[in-house]
């Protein structure tokens, strides 16, 4: 199905290479309910245990990164940080991130089966700021029986300057989570 998303990204593509410019894969996309997304992020049938199995069978990690329209610092994480190649190479190659809307009204089924809102998933995990990101365990049927607590190996709530944010998602890839805090990764590598 062709959406207007999709029309979009095809048309940016499109008009870079009739420029012979780079093409625009990498762009941020202002979406219809006023979020920035990057048009790599996971399209989603909403299920986080399917979500999650799909990242690792592909050999990456999941994530799922809250956010809110008129946030600016979602909007600085899209147009500053993804704007990186280095962030932003790095991440799409490790990662796959479904973007959530943290007072959204679509119905996301959590790990354990329950279907709540995006509005209800972010006060069932206790997120309250945006941007926040959530990393999660590598295999869905482990996540289930925890408490949503523990289901999580690493969350980055609030903006975090490039290198920083560069560093959390490295933080998970290498499981240093299993080492020591992110404040710890951060520390021995300064």
């Amino acid at each position: 199905m062709i959406t207007r998303r999709g029309m979009m990204i095809g048309a940016a593509a499109g008009l870079a290479a009739i420029k012979g410019a780079p093409a625009l894969a990498q762009a941020p996309v202002l979406t219809d309910d006023g979020l920035y997304t990057q048009p790599w992020f996971v399209e989603s049938f909403l299920e986080l245990g399917d979500d999650l199995d799909a990242a690792r069978k592909s050999g990456k990690r999941f994530a799922v990164m809250w956010e809110l329209r008129g946030c600016p610092y979602c909007k600085e994480t899209h147009l500053v940080n993804f704007a990186q190649p280095r962030i932003s190479d790095y991440v799409r190659a490790n990662f796959d991130i479904l973007q959530l809307n943290i007072i959204g009204s679509r119905k996301v089924t959590d790990f354990d089966g329950t279907q709540l809102s995006e509005k209800a998933l972010a006060a069932k995990y206790g997120v309250r700021y945006t941007p926040t990101l959530q990393f999660f365990g590598e295999a869905a049927e482990t996540l289930k029986p925890l408490p949503p607590a523990k289901r999580e190996v690493a969350r980055g709530a609030g903006y975090l300057q490039p290198d920083d944010f560069l560093s959390l998602f490295r933080f998970v890839r290498e499981k240093a989570y299993e080492a020591g805090s992110f404040r710890d990764y951060l520390k021995a590598r300064s």
